[in-house]
């Protein structure tokens, strides 16, 4: 396998797993890539480097990024976001898989949502788990480490597609272990609104 195969297959699964988290980092993180030159996208995906499609990236991600930091808001944005997130994760490891044969892209594409939806369930239970706490410090801080991860993954897709191919192993075997416990997490807000709503 060629490096130029190696790092498009990286490409396009950080793309869908990144999705899971932030869809809107994840196509600025392609997009300032592509047009600083440090990434060759297909064909299909560089139109993430036009300006246009970069400026409303940014919007987006700064309301995402204001949202993302208010306890309880955050888990209702996330549920909103599935909407975006999980097509996202579809289209873009389908996009940059562009390049190599259609059964590839496809099969890309399918693991990019698949991705997409497993760290959106893991974001939502940690996130609902941290909102039981009642000081608001802990919430901004995931939410800043969730963006960091989101850049320093897909750099890490572009620059070392090796390791974060490892990573990413390792990532989907725990996330198949913690899986159970991270739905039921997911879900706790929503059964405290509902609790609320049916009164004492």
């Amino acid at each position: 396998m060629s490096a130029e195969t190696l790092t498009a297959i990286a490409v396009a699964l950080a793309a869908g797993w990144a999705s899971g988290l932030n869809a809107y980092a994840a196509v600025l993180v392609l997009g300032l890539a592509q047009r600083l030159g440090l990434v060759t996208l297909s064909q299909d995906l560089q139109v993430l480097g036009s300006p246009w499609v970069l400026g409303v990236a940014a919007i987006l991600f700064a309301l995402n990024f204001l949202a993302d930091k208010i306890p309880y808001i955050d888990s209702i944005n996330d549920v909103l976001q599935t909407f975006v997130r999980i097509p996202a994760g579809v289209l873009l490891a389908y996009g940059a898989a562009g390049g190599l044969s259609p059964e590839i892209s496809i099969i890309a594409g399918l693991l990019g949502g698949t991705l997409a939806a497993g760290t959106l369930i893991a974001k939502t239970g940690s996130r609902a788990l941290i909102n039981s706490s009642p000081e608001p410090f802990s919430n901004v801080l995931a939410s800043l480490g969730e963006d960091v991860t989101v850049f320093g993954g897909l750099a890490l897709a572009i620059a070392h597609p090796i390791t974060f191919l490892c990573l990413l192993a390792l990532f989907v075997v725990v996330l198949i272990w913690l899986l159970p416990r991270l739905i039921r997490l997911a879900l706790v807000p929503f059964r405290r609104l509902a609790r609320g709503r049916q009164g004492p």
